[in-house]
């Protein structure tokens, strides 16, 4: 069943990178960065998220991983004075190596619970201000009497959000990602 777990992995980042995306939507539309404390923690939690999934992406230590850790990395070189040093610093050489993928694979275990804390300290400034209301509307209405339509609704698009997972897993794996990157360096 280790075909089923990768492919969860592989494709359930991309589902969580399109609700984060949505997430992120959702905030600019309604105004949420006037926030500044939970905004800024929120880039925080984009950035590491974003850093966990390259950290994932180069790791199934096939050949695209060499070429996608060498390509992203060297992006680094174009920082005057230190880049080339910097670039030379992460790979732990003067190329792409089995140390380096050791390293980000260590980095891929270790970054989520980074982000696990951020996301406790975003919803910690959340609790601090409260929510955007654009409509300027006291909400206190609804908190009780539609408690149960809220979870529903919400049950429902997590369920809908599984079965597009499963079916993407099941029917169509490769579809948001690259079969190349498990062929043998």
């Amino acid at each position: 069943y280790g075909w089923i777990i990768r492919y969860l992995h592989a494709n359930g980042a991309s589902m969580f990178f399109l609700c984060l995306f949505m997430h992120v939507g959702r905030g600019l539309y309604y105004g949420s960065f006037t926030f500044l404390e939970t905004w800024n923690i929120g880039i925080l939690l984009l950035f590491a998220v974003m850093a966990t999934a390259f950290m994932g992406y180069v790791l199934p230590w096939g050949q695209m991983s060499f070429w996608g850790a060498t390509v992203i990395t060297n992006l680094l070189s174009a920082i005057p004075y230190i880049g080339t040093s910097l670039v030379e610093w992460i790979w732990g050489g003067f190329s792409v190596d089995k140390a380096t993928l050791t390293r980000f694979f260590a980095f891929h275990f270790i970054l989520p619970f980074v982000v696990t804390a951020l996301v406790i300290v975003h919803l910690l400034f959340l609790h601090e201000t409260g929510s955007n209301n654009p409509s300027g509307l006291s909400s206190d209405t609804d908190k009780i009497p539609f408690h149960p339509y809220f979870t529903i609704k919400d049950i429902l698009g997590l369920m809908i959000l599984m079965l597009l997972l499963m079916t993407l897993v099941l029917f169509m794996p490769d579809l948001l990602g690259d079969p190349d990157n498990y062929t043998p360096a």
